[in-house]
């Protein structure tokens, strides 16, 4: 396999919500890399004893204020290292980044044209005047990965909560 510049993948944003789990379609990746993307829910379960404990489960019922796990699971199954890997996910418009989201994460406010870290970030108000950029405001995550060895596999992920 030759390196490639740049492989950009999307999360299907919307149908994120309603599906566990979606195969990303990996248009232009190199053969043997494989990508899945999903969604888990946080959910708080007692156990026998009453200990409470919080586990990620398939959604089936999210409402409002519901803490949600999106993530992609990467692969590489072929021979040689896969290189310059850029992972582009949209953040869903029914959900918001989570306030406790790694702030190292690159993020975009404007629909995916630049990325950087939000503490960096600013929003243009109509009126011309700036402010401060907000986990309210993310459109998308992004992550690089410089290079995935044959047989290594990972998963990206980030917190949001259901607006």
């Amino acid at each position: 396999m030759k390196p490639f510049a740049k492989l950009l993948l999307t999360c299907a944003a919307a149908a994120a919500l309603a599906v566990p789990t979606l195969p990303l379609a990996a248009k232009g990746a190199p053969s043997g890399m494989a990508f899945d993307s999903g969604i888990k829910v946080e959910k708080t379960v007692t156990d026998a004893s009453g200990k409470q404990s919080v586990e990620l489960v398939d959604p089936e019922t999210i409402v409002p204020g519901d803490r949600l796990l999106l993530y992609t699971d990467y692969t590489n199954t072929g021979t040689e290292a896969a290189t310059n890997i850029v992972l582009n996910n949209p953040v869903p418009e029914a959900v918001r980044l989570a306030p406790d989201a790694d702030p190292a994460l690159d993020v975009s406010v404007d629909g995916g044209k630049s990325f950087g870290k939000l503490a960096a970030l600013t929003i243009t108000n109509s009126d011309g005047t700036t402010r401060p950029a907000t986990q309210s405001d993310v459109t998308h995550v992004r992550w690089v990965l410089a290079s995935i060895a044959p047989g290594q596999k990972g998963r990206l992920s980030y917190p949001a909560i259901i607006r």
